[in-house]
C-alpha cells in the first residue's frame, strides 16, 4: 500500500489521479493515528508513525509499543521512527505561558460541551468556568502539553522525549494572539537550537 500511494506522486503515462502539488515529488509516506490501529498499519507497512497525542493521548504508550514491536523493515524504512503529538506553548514565564495555554483548555471544555468555534481569547483563570468532571475530561485529552518558560518547556521535552522514545516531536500551539503565537515558537526554536537563555 505505501508504494501504491507514493505512486500517485509520480507521474505515469496515462495516469488518471494526480497530486497537486506534489506530483513529482519524493513525498514521505506516513500514517497519522491516534489508536492503537494506526500503529499496527505502520508497523506492517514499514513507515513511519506519528500519534495524535496532542488531542488524543490515551494510548500513545500502547500504540508506541506496539509499532515498534511489530514493525516489518521496508526498503525506504529500514527502522521505525515515531513522532509524537504535543502542545506546546513557550513564553516569558510560566504564569504568562499557562494564561495563554487557557485557550485551549476553553476550546477543549467547549468540545464536551457541545460547543464549537473559533479559539476563545485567553483568561486569567478557568476555575469559574468548569466544573470539576470537565476539568478532569480535559486535562485527560491535554495531558500531553507542555506550557511554560524556555526552562520549563525544555526540561518537558526532555523528559517526554525520554518516556516515549520519540524520534521527533509534532507540536500544536493553539495561542490566540498570532504575535504570541509567533513568540512560543520563535522559543521554542531556540530551546531545540540549544541557543535559549533559559
Amino acid at each position: 500500500l505505501g508504494s501504491k500511494v507514493a505512486m500517485l506522486f509520480r507521474e505515469e503515462p496515462g495516469q488518471q489521479v494526480h497530486a497537486v502539488p506534489g506530483e513529482g515529488l519524493d513525498v514521505p509516506i506516513w500514517i497519522l493515528g491516534s489508536s492503537t490501529y494506526g500503529a499496527q498499519l505502520a508497523a506492517i507497512l514499514g513507515l513511519p508513525y506519528a500519534f495524535a497525542s496532542h488531542f488524543a493521548p490515551a494510548m500513545l504508550m500502547q500504540a508506541l509499543e506496539i509499532y515498534r514491536a511489530q514493525y516489518r523493515p521496508s526498503v525506504r524504512n529500514p527502522q521505525s521512527y515515531a513522532a509524537v503529538g504535543l502542545n506546546v506553548v513557550v513564553a516569558d514565564t510560566d504564569a504568562q505561558a499557562q494564561r495563554l495555554f487557557t485557550s485551549i483548555q476553553q476550546r477543549f471544555l467547549g468540545m464536551q460541551r457541545g460547543q464549537r468555534g473559533l479559539l476563545p481569547r485567553p483568561i486569567d483563570s478557568m476555575d469559574t468556568l468548569w466544573t470539576a468532571g470537565e476539568k478532569l475530561g480535559v486535562e485527560r485529552m491535554l495531558s500531553e502539553s507542555i506550557v511554560g518558560s524556555p526552562r520549563t518547556v525544555r526540561e518537558g521535552l526532555l523528559a517526554t522525549q525520554e518516556r516515549t522514545g520519540a524520534d521527533e516531536f509534532i507540536v500544536a500551539c493553539a495561542v490566540h494572539d498570532p504575535a504570541a503565537r509567533r513568540r512560543s515558537y520563535e522559543l521554542l526554536a531556540g530551546i531545540a537550537a540549544g541557543t535559549d537563555a533559559g
